[in-house]
């Protein structure tokens, strides 16, 4: 027959092993809890009140915090923030006509939708120009007539490259 004294003494020991490990499972919840809620919210009150529920409650608290706790982290939430100002960016950024309002390639000249014209040609080396320049940002050629300011009467009297080259191509 079994000693009754080595029966108290392995329920002790199991009883304690058992305790210990409920212990270790409470505080290690209760730590996860507090790590959890901080990475999912700002809010002091919000990550008191989580540790307080699952300390407090245990494994029910826990299924509790489950329920009420965020559903994104602080970082996913940033990272879906940058993703849709990187969205929006790109869609301001890409040109619009002014006329329909429809999106429009930088190298067009006319809307193909609604014929709007959305740029110019320089005269001078042919490069694109936005239709409110003066002067092409490529050559510094004021466009053809502009008023050129500070000129002596021999500098405005001279004549410009594109009609140096049209009476070039008459002879």
């Amino acid at each position: 027959m079994i000693d009754p004294t080595i029966i108290s003494n392995l329920t002790l020991i199991l009883t304690t092993w058992g305790a210990a490990f409920l212990i270790a499972l409470w505080v290690s919840l209760a730590i996860w809890a507090y790590r959890d809620i901080r990475k999912r919210s700002g809010d002091r009150l919000m990550q008191v009140l989580a540790v307080l529920i699952v300390t407090i409650l245990f494994l029910p608290g826990v299924l509790v915090y489950l329920v009420i706790r965020p559903q994104q982290t602080l970082e996913d939430e940033y990272q879906k923030a940058l993703e849709e100002e990187a969205l929006l960016k790109a869609i301001e950024s890409s040109p619009h006509c002014p006329g329909c309002s429809r999106r429009v390639d930088p190298r067009w000249l006319v809307c193909p939708d609604c014929h709007t014209r959305l740029m110019k040609t320089c005269h001078h080396c042919g490069k694109l120009m936005e239709l409110h320049w003066n002067m092409c940002p490529h050559c510094a050629t004021p466009a053809p007539g502009m008023k050129k300011e500070g000129l002596s009467l021999d500098e405005a009297l001279r004549p410009t490259p594109l009609e140096t080259e049209e009476q070039a191509e008459e002879e």
